[in-house]
């Protein structure tokens, strides 16, 4: 069992790795104003970015889930990884070296699953592209010649060859100490009569990696006619791979899809060299399988569904790639940006555009594009006798459903007009009308459920409620002004300790009256307070979420540690201020109580109680009128 990992070396790694850095190789961020950086949320579905990035922090946060937390509590999440699995991987990114307190240096055997078989298709990728240098490969580099991949196109994609035998790389990996139990959950070798056996042999491989780089699988190419397997063999389901959760080449072109806001998705891994060796490097692929929506979620988070984001799919024009198109438009209202489709003259493919008539023609392809709805409208419509009323009517009653689903009111009025003109229809204000009511009877239909509570976006202003420190809590309402200020002193404490401390250090947990913020306030407090931040604002953070009791204050801690600010200027006067109205309102609410109490009482109080809480009330009193007059130096 692995041992538990030093935590100077555990602080060490989540100083060393920015978060900003981790969480961009999943999704685009962009600025969000007060340090923050904003995008849309790899943890559920929204149309805008509520998901927020403090890399001053090492902290994020989810507006929209709630979700939040530190590098490591992102990676452990979204990558499905336990805390020690995550901390070896972003160790090995930083180039630390682990120690642990039982069992001493990281051997093979402590290490977690998903962990072993990156590492071992890491290894793979490598002895594959070893092998397409020996002579057996000539076929291999043959194939890509004729394609017009030379050997750095090849070495640029990390392209390989697996050996004819049955076992090379079962015997490799066995060399680098991987058990055969992690060979076949790998993928990479499979049950043989007597023993595991390589389950890719005599072909051409490509490396398919996921968001971050990491090799997760292989797509392999059959060369030789004695193979009797079909031309393209995956890697099969595995706990690091899913097919229908990984694009190939998504690694090379994040980058660009996020700052040009454009991808090109395209049908085969030739496909996607051909384009990015064209100075299309944008271009992506499935890996076997049909674009769906988990290929849309990877795209939207690097496409930020900005206006001017853009998605163009190159389809062969042959019956399987009209499928394939229309297939992709049954997802397309899952885009927020707009949708093409280019196919090339001749029905080829770019792999063998680029070879027909060179890089030019390829660039060429993407430019002069159809929208996606008017390809897949043509398609619906080219079915029918439109010269003929029943042809045309039979039409409309098909496509018509089509256009309804378009969710933008005023798109779906322009595309019913170039519907109406596509049918010849002349009455265009028929065709709106019957796409209106198609679409007023879905969202009819639709509402027939109870009534979900509407996500919420861009942060607490415009919530009603937040999550609580339990169960029972009630509902906190942020347009409470005490609340509202409760909340900001919190965040001012956790973002901006040296603008309240000492003097928040000196705040009851009672003198917070929402139960989330007094829970908050109380991990503060075992933090070692405000004052800790001074000295290392990141680990006062750590020490401040270690200090939650559940998974609902830990979140609430994220939020408010990367919230922004209501105020223009967050200086000594902004803190004093929410100092002085947190303070106040406690003394107020003292002095209220202790009158309340008295007047209950009446006659029946004792005069020396009386006595001593006429004097407290009067002392009250009195503090409260020097923190009116004098603000934050009466505190």
């Amino acid at each position: 069992m692995a041992g538990r990992i030093n935590d100077d070396d555990v602080k060490a790694v989540r100083d060393a790795v920015p978060i900003d850095a981790v969480v961009s190789e999943y999704l685009q961020l962009r600025n969000a104003g007060g340090g923050n950086l904003k995008g849309l949320c790899p943890f559920h579905d929204e149309k805008s970015p509520s998901f927020q990035v403090s890399p001053s922090k090492g902290l994020f946060h989810c507006f929209g889930c709630q979700e939040g937390g530190d590098t490591i509590a992102f990676v452990m999440k979204i990558d499905h990884l336990s805390f020690s699995e995550t901390v070896e991987r972003l160790a090995a990114k930083a180039g630390i070296t682990l120690r642990y307190e039982e069992g001493g240096y990281n051997p093979s055997h402590q290490r977690g699953e998903r962990i072993r078989l990156v590492e071992a298709h890491k290894a793979a990728a490598q002895f594959y592209v070893e092998q397409l240098d020996s002579p057996e490969a000539e076929i291999g580099r043959k194939f890509l010649a004729e394609r017009g991949f030379d050997q750095a196109a090849a070495a640029h994609f990390g392209v390989g060859y697996s050996p004819a035998g049955w076992d090379h790389l079962t015997r490799y990996l066995r060399g680098k100490g991987f058990s055969d139990r992690e060979l076949i959950t790998s993928g990479l070798s499979q049950d043989g009569r007597r023993g595991p056996i390589d389950r890719f042999r005599g072909r051409l491989m490509w490396p398919i990696s996921d968001t971050s780089g990491e090799v997760v699988g292989f797509g392999a190419r059959k060369l030789r006619d004695d193979d009797n397997g079909p031309k393209y063999l995956n890697t099969p389901e595995t706990a690091i791979y899913k097919k229908s959760q990984v694009l190939y080449g998504i690694d090379l072109a994040k980058k660009d899809i996020a700052k040009a806001s454009r991808a090109v998705v395209v049908e085969g891994y030739t496909d996607v060299m051909a384009c990015h060796l064209a100075g299309i490097t944008t271009a992506i692929a499935t890996c076997g399988t049909a674009f769906g929506g988990d290929h849309i979620k990877i795209l939207r988070r690097l496409l930020m569904d900005n206006g001017s984001a853009r998605v163009i799919f190159t389809f062969d024009g042959d019956a399987a790639g009209q499928k394939a198109a229309l297939r992709a438009f049954e997802d397309d209202q899952k885009f927020a940006a707009e949708t093409y489709i280019a196919i090339a003259p001749d029905n080829m493919d770019p792999c063998d555009l680029r070879l027909a008539k060179g890089d030019e023609a390829v660039r060429d392809l993407v430019e002069p594009r159809t929208p996606l709805f008017e390809f897949a409208l043509r398609q619906i419509v080219g079915r029918y006798d439109l010269e003929t009323p029943a042809g045309r009517g039979a039409a409309l009653d098909e496509a018509a459903p089509v256009v309804a689903r378009i969710k933008n009111s005023s798109s779906q009025h322009e595309v019913a007009v170039q519907l109406a003109g596509m049918l010849g229809i002349l009455d265009t204000q028929f065709v709106v009308k019957r796409v209106a009511q198609l679409a007023r009877w879905a969202r009819d239909r639709g509402d027939r459920g109870p009534a979900a509570p509407a996500p919420t976006r861009g942060g607490p202003q415009h919530q009603q409620a937040r999550p609580t420190a339990g169960p029972s809590d009630p509902a906190l309402h942020l347009r409470s002004p005490a609340h509202r200020t409760e909340r900001e002193l919190l965040k001012l404490a956790l973002q901006r300790p040296a603008l309240v401390a000492p003097a928040f250090d000196a705040y009851g947990v009672d003198e917070f009256t929402a139960p989330p913020y007094a829970a908050v306030r109380q991990c503060i407090a075992e933090a070692g307070g405000a004052e800790r931040g001074l000295a290392d604002t990141r680990e006062y953070l750590v020490g401040v979420l270690g200090a939650a009791p559940n998974d609902t204050v830990r979140k609430l801690v994220t939020e408010l540690a990367v919230e922004v600010f209501h105020g223009k200027s967050i200086d000594e006067a902004y803190a004093g201020e929410h100092l002085v109205k947190v303070r106040l309102r406690a003394v107020d609410r003292r002095i209220n109580d202790v009158q309340g109490s008295l007047s209950r009482l009446g006659s029946n109080v004792a005069p020396d109680h009386l006595a001593a809480a006429q004097n407290e009330v009067w002392v009250l009193q009195q503090y409260a009128q020097s923190l009116r007059n004098n603000g934050a130096d009466a505190l």
